[in-house]
């Protein structure tokens, strides 16, 4: 009991130094928390509306996937004929059945043409109205689409576009364009999962999506009273017999919830590992925190000692301490969870995915994952400031400044820190040598972690030689006052090092991933100055196939010398070796490809895999099966026939564009597959005539402009979209990581306002001999940019290695350039300066107040 009181009344009269360990505790738990309701808060809202959109039995087109969204080669979705509702209305055990009509493959524009689709990636879906939507739907203003005219969208899509009553839209798909006007307006009763909807009457949908009636992409099917939906489908099924795809709610459900649940688990174990970093961070502020308390209170716990408290009860107090810290830090930290989790929700409500806070869901193991997570952590954290301080002797007591550092203890944490550091060293050396990347990124985890291990434990030897360094290029400058404050951070070696290694987590990992993106983009933007030899690359941003009357439209423009078209197909593969690979994809393209992608080969002419019954087949599958060059491969083409292909070309597997491709060309496949059957193309490449590059972009974008699923591109525009899309996922990376850089932050800024304390006989002296508030001010400030510049260079310096350790990993899968972003990295250093400025506000303007009497006067 005394030693809980005593703890208590430590705890309580250091509140104020207490406060900052606390934040990076609450922080940390409270995105742990926050990340585990948020995702359970999700998945609660999409059980809901899977409960809610799926009928007792759904039935479907045999080729279409387990979530209804696969569309054909052909870019219309996978139908049924109508007859097969019929047979399932005579089923005994169904109460109702009804057809509908749905495609996720389509383009919904405006009157100026520009798109409708939502812009967080979520689908288009274009579908027909029927009697089950409206348990998800309910117009709210006009009326259900009736006749081909008509189309009702729903209310997010309307609010988002300002669309209303009568406004005119366009449906794309590949059938062809279809006009309509707004002819109502549907809200969701539901959580919009982030889709644009728009519904058409059933057979304006069938035109529209399929180009034929009389048939349908689901049967949603209602059961009798009594039959359960087991049963049900058992009867379904046999009453149509083979050849659909029968499938309970409950199936229905689990395959949504299984596409879902691999997205939600990526984002939560992404974001869980972000908050493992900032824990990693805040476990540094509290061992400074305890580690400056216990110095600090030397003489407090000497006193203690003396009058027959044992190194157990001190030890414990400390420790007792620290729990009062993690149990104040996590209780807060859970209820800001759940404030984080809305604030996603908020946010996810603005990109189109509206969450109710009705479906907030925390379960029980949520707070209690928190509060021991949290409280372990700062209790761990807490214990070797805990067992120094149970060592500290009666006799502290009677000295003025605190117990002398172990001498022996640092030289074997010194020599303990060369080691790891080598270690992880000579990991990423290995990395960087490995001949395979799976074995490679093996030895650069464990060179990450030895590595930063180690320099958090050399910390305070580095410390010592970078901020000389850093007080001999930067402080002199600011004279007696600069001198002073390089001796500050060179005093407690132990402490800078700590403070240091805090903000040198976050941007070694700022580094790294800079590196390696920028990385990236470079060897991409490489490859394709060396491979592709065409000029313009016409796609569909949103996965449509090319039309027929798109590619007319890039082959009438003039100033093109060549067009070439490029198809994929599902095919199985038997190999001379007898082994049959069932899911293999065989790219069908005209013979200008070979021009247009001049993409390296390890046998053979690429050009000859063009000709008649020939094929290529990629380095890699070649060896596996013992192909060269002459080879027969039996192709199965899932949409035609059977095919026996001659092996004219073996393509490299060192390559980034194409990797692992199979080539033949569209004349060859067109002998085994039936025209109506061929697939669309998904890309078309167009190369203009020698110096009518501007004119031929010009006339593509004019030719495309009734098409705008489409985007033309030539390789500068492809290049900034491949460095926007690797940017944006860096952006996002850096705004996790944030949270580790504010905790490191919260370091610096405990560790000064500590340190102030720390000093205040010290400062009153040197105020009382002439320094003025105004140069001690500057002196505190110029310490904490010291300290973060010190972290910066270690953090810095260690991300680029390991950044250039990963690009050799990468160089394996063809990406071979190097790139420091040398402008990001300068950014980050000189950042670091002013996150040090930031840090010393406070601190060095309390340290400015201090009264110069009562300063000399503390004990």
């Amino acid at each position: 009991m005394t030693v809980l009181k005593t703890s208590l009344r430590n705890f309580l009269a250091h509140k104020g130094r207490m406060a900052l360990s606390a934040v990076a505790v609450l922080l940390s738990v409270a995105f742990v928390c926050g990340t585990l309701v948020f995702t359970d808060t999700m998945n609660t809202t999409f059980d809901k509306l899977f409960a809610a959109t799926a009928s007792d039995v759904t039935v479907s087109a045999k080729g279409a996937s387990d979530t209804g969204e696969t569309t054909s080669g052909n870019g219309r979705p996978p139908v049924m004929p109508a007859s097969v509702l019929d047979t399932v209305r005579r089923t005994p055990g169904v109460k109702s059945a009804e057809g509908a009509v749905s495609s996720t493959s389509v383009t919904v524009v405006d009157a100026a043409k520009d798109s409708l689709s939502p812009s967080n990636g979520g689908p288009t879906i274009v579908t027909s109205w029927g009697a089950g939507d409206a348990r998800t739907m309910k117009i709210t203003s006009g009326a259900a689409p009736k006749g081909p005219g008509q189309v009702m969208v729903d209310e997010d899509t309307a609010d988002k576009h300002h669309l209303k009553l009568g406004d005119r839209i366009a449906v794309i798909s590949a059938v062809g364009t279809h006009p309509a006007k707004v002819s109502g307006i549907a809200a969701f009763t539901v959580t919009n999962p982030g889709a644009a909807l728009f519904y058409l009457d059933t057979e304006t949908a069938q035109q529209t999506l399929v180009g034929r009636t009389g048939v349908y992409t689901n049967v949603n099917v209602t059961a009798a009273a009594g039959v359960s939906d087991p049963q049900l489908k058992q009867k379904v099924t046999a009453a149509l017999g083979g050849g659909y795809k029968v499938q309970t709610a409950k199936e229905v459900a689990d395959a949504n919830r299984k596409e879902l649940g691999s997205f939600l688990d990526v984002m939560k174990y992404a974001m869980l590992g972000f908050a493992g970093i900032a824990f990693l961070v805040g476990i540094f502020l509290i061992i400074n925190t305890f580690s400056m308390l216990v110095t600090q209170r030397t003489r407090e716990i000497g006193l203690m000692r003396a009058i027959g408290s044992s190194r157990k009860q001190v030890n414990r107090s400390v420790l007792a301490e620290a729990l009062l810290l993690g149990v104040t830090g996590s209780v807060l930290g859970v209820g800001a969870g759940v404030g984080i989790a809305v604030g996603l929700m908020k946010l996810m409500g603005s990109m189109g995915m509206n969450l109710s806070t009705d479906d907030l869901t925390v379960a029980w193991t949520t707070p209690v994952l928190g509060l021991v997570l949290g409280v372990v952590v700062t209790v761990v954290a807490a214990y070797l400031p805990a067992r120094r301080a149970g060592r500290i002797s009666p006799m502290a007591a009677l000295r003025d400044a605190g117990a002398p550092a172990d001498a022996r203890a640092g030289r074997v944490r010194a020599a303990l820190g060369l080691l790891l550091t080598g270690a992880g060293g000579a990991s990423l050396y290995a990395a960087a040598r490995a001949s395979e990347a799976s074995g490679g990124s093996l030895w650069l985890g464990l060179g990450v972690v030895l590595s930063l291990i180690g320099f958090v434990v050399v910390g305070p030897l580095l410390a010592g030689a970078v901020v000389r360094v850093l007080g001999a290029v930067l402080l002199r400058v600011f004279g007696p006052v600069g001198r002073m404050a390089e001796r500050n951070a060179l005093r407690n070696p132990r402490r800078t090092g700590a403070t240091g290694a805090a903000l040198m987590i976050g941007l070694a990992l700022v580094a790294c991933l800079s590196v390696v993106g920028s990385s990236m983009v470079a060897s991409a933007t490489d490859q394709l100055d060396k491979t592709v030899g065409t000029d313009f690359i016409i796609q569909s941003d949103r996965g449509q196939l090319i039309t027929p009357q798109a590619v007319r439209a890039v082959k009438s423009v003039p100033q093109l010398e060549r067009v070439t078209e490029y198809r994929p197909l599902d095919v199985a593969l038997t190999t001379p070796d007898g082994k049959v690979s069932r899911k293999e994809t065989l790219n069908a393209a005209d013979a200008s490809y070979a021009e247009d992608l001049r993409t390296k080969t390890v046998a053979g002419n690429l050009a000859d895999a063009y000709r008649a019954d020939s094929m290529s087949v990629f380095e890699g599958f070649a060896k596996d099966h013992g192909l060269r060059i002459g080879s027969k491969v039996s192709v199965d083409f899932a949409d035609g026939r059977t095919a026996r292909l001659t092996v004219r070309a073996i393509t490299s597997d060192d390559v980034v564009v194409d990797k692992g491709a199979m080539y033949a060309s569209i004349a060859t496949v067109a002998r085994y597959v039936s025209a109506d059957r061929m697939p669309l193309d998904v890309l078309v490449f167009g190369t203009a005539k020698d110096g009518q590059q501007d004119a031929a972009y010009r006339a593509l974008k004019t030719k495309l402009h009734d098409y705008p699923q489409y985007t033309v591109r030539d390789q500068s525009d492809y290049k900034q979209a491949l460095k926007d899309q690797i940017g944006q996922l860096l952006n996002l990376i850096y705004g996790l990581l944030a949270l580790a850089i504010i905790v490191a932050v919260l370091g610096v800024v405990n560790t000064l306002a500590l340190s102030v304390v720390e000093r205040t006989r010290e400062i009153g002296l040197m105020r009382a001999i002439g320094l003025s508030r105004r140069q001690l001010r500057r002196m505190i400030r110029l310490e904490s940019v010291v300290i973060a510049l010190f972290g910066a260079l270690l953090g810095l310096g260690l991300g680029m290695g390991w950044g250039a350790t990963a690009q050799k990993l990468l160089a394996l899968e063809g990406l071979h350039v190097l790139d420091i972003p040398w402008p990001t990295i300068i950014g980050v250093f000189v950042g670091s300066a002013f996150v040090g400025l930031f840090a010393a506000l406070v601190p060095a303007f309390r340290a400015g107040r201090m009264n110069v009497l009562n300063a000399i006067a503390t004990e």
